[in-house]
């Protein structure tokens, strides 16, 4: 079910109905209600891979109280392992199991071996498998490291698994976040409530408006692009790069949004990252769900900056790496991850990627120095690159889509329309880049009424109805 669909419209309303009026006597069967909601919700979609949610629910479940319950490091580290295997395995066979095939393949017929017949499956790619692995994993990970004691409550474990609102795309939560405000008592707060409307709203707004009607130019620009200049394909990357953004941090927002209605608060997982100052400010401020459980779950269990430059250089590689390969099976994404690597490591010998911190953009005045937009523009730039390689479909295509741009660039004469929902996006994000959540609300909404009335009308006349799917549905 797509939060942009009628669906949706009819379905959000009666679950917050029932959880509030009809079932608020009783937490059990409140989670129940968001549990049932859950499956229907993911279910919509194809009822077949529920199963897969409800496997995974329930190894994680008896896991995690075998780890809190052992007494032996031994066989706690086996009941861990045995949690990862399984999430990795499952989240490995669906989504990669025909590209290593055919990567193997392709590499024997580089070394000169006859060609092979190559044996793959027609498996049909979960929607969010990638997000809801993660997030289950991250419950048995948090019980090893006496982050958390296990509960048990299934219903509200399984509530925490399949939480509509960030089941398919994130943020990727925590369980010691997520868990115990399922498990406690919620009474409904009405600011938390109209926040939650706010940023529903807002969220709506740049996915609809802004990132579908963006992807009227970039589609045909990257699906075409021998046809066009350098300077129309320049063009379509910076209108990807805005697509991407909108896309992704709109379904946060109204993720987030969503859950305050019930009473949960999620973690932001965006932050004004095209303001970042460098690639390391960058990733703390794009999808940061993601990259700070890389950091937990991978850098740090590594050895993190702990043992030296040059293992530390090591880890960073290896969690860009495997960041872009968590994008998707194709060499894209690893080139994508391996580009991100290169920038970052760069900082990191001349220790420069902790110079700035995920609050710091709030602090730059209304007008920034000079200095500062440079550093925003390169930043820019160098992200904008490797988005070339996340959209295309090939190496090869995106090699080609990058000569073009630097051999072949003319100043185009049409395509500039889409720079009106850039800039609209830029000027909104920085005038209100000192509210966290990034809403262009504000809390008085008499005061503030008249936004919400143009957006709702802008939303109903200007959004794009032929294309309403979310791109990280896709991951």
């Amino acid at each position: 079910m797509l939060f942009n669909s009628i669906e949706f419209i009819i379905f959000l309303p009666i679950v917050f109905c029932l959880f509030w009026f009809v079932f608020n006597k009783d937490l059990r069967i409140q989670n129940l209600l968001i549990l049932v909601s859950s499956y229907i919700f993911y279910g919509w979609w194809d009822w077949r891979f529920l199963s897969l949610i409800f496997l995974s629910t329930v190894i994680d479940y008896f896991v995690g109280l075998k780890i809190f319950n052992s007494q032996e490091p031994n066989r706690k580290k086996f009941f861990l392992w045995l949690s990862i295997l399984f999430n990795l395995g499952l989240l490995g066979f669906f989504k990669y199991f025909n590209f290593f095939i055919e990567s193997w393949v392709d590499l024997l017929i580089s070394l000169g071996y006859e060609h092979q017949s190559v044996w793959t499956l027609n498996v049909i790619l979960p929607v969010g498998i990638s997000f809801y692995t993660f997030q289950t994993l991250s419950y048995s990970l948090d019980i090893y490291y006496n982050k958390l004691n296990p509960t048990k409550d299934f219903i509200s474990f399984a509530s925490f698994v399949s939480f509509f609102p960030q089941l398919v795309a994130g943020p990727i939560e925590r369980a010691s976040n997520l868990l115990p405000q399922i498990l406690k008592k919620r009474n409904f707060i009405y600011n938390q409530g109209v926040e939650g409307l706010r940023l529903i709203l807002w969220g709506i707004f740049k996915k609809v408006i802004i990132a579908d009607n963006l992807s009227l130019f970039v589609n045909p620009i990257f699906e075409n692009y021998h046809d066009y200049n350098g300077g129309v394909l320049l063009l379509g990357l910076i209108y990807f790069s805005f697509q991407i953004y909108c896309d992704f941090s709109g379904y946060s927002d109204i993720a987030i949004g969503t859950s305050k209605l019930f009473g949960i608060e999620l973690m932001h997982n965006f932050k004004f990252p095209y303001f970042s100052r460098n690639i390391s400010e960058f990733w703390q401020r794009w999808h940061i769900s993601l990259s700070s459980w890389f950091r937990d779950y991978l850098y740090i269990p590594l050895g993190g900056s702990r043992y030296g430059k040059w293992i530390s250089l090591r880890n960073v590689f290896i969690v860009f790496i495997v960041s872009g390969l968590w994008h998707g099976a194709n060499w894209t994404f690893i080139a994508w991850g391996l580009l991100h690597a290169l920038f970052y490591i760069y900082l990191f010998i001349i220790v420069k990627n902790r110079k700035y911190n995920s609050t710091e953009i709030a602090e730059i005045s209304f007008f920034p120095s000079f200095n500062e937009i440079f550093q925003m523009v390169i930043t820019f730039t160098f992200v904008t690159l490797a988005w070339v390689f996340f959209r295309s479909e090939t190496l090869y295509d995106a090699w080609n889509y990058i000569n073009i741009i630097m051999f072949d660039f003319n100043i185009p004469d049409n395509n500039r329309l889409g720079l009106i929902f850039v800039l609209i996006i830029i000027i909104f994000d920085w005038i209100y880049k000192k509210k966290i959540n990034g809403s262009v609300l504000d809390s008085n909404l008499k005061k503030n009424w008249i936004i919400c009335y143009l957006l709702g009308v802008i939303i109903l006349l200007f959004s794009n109805q032929s294309s309403n799917s979310f791109i990280y549905f896709q991951f």
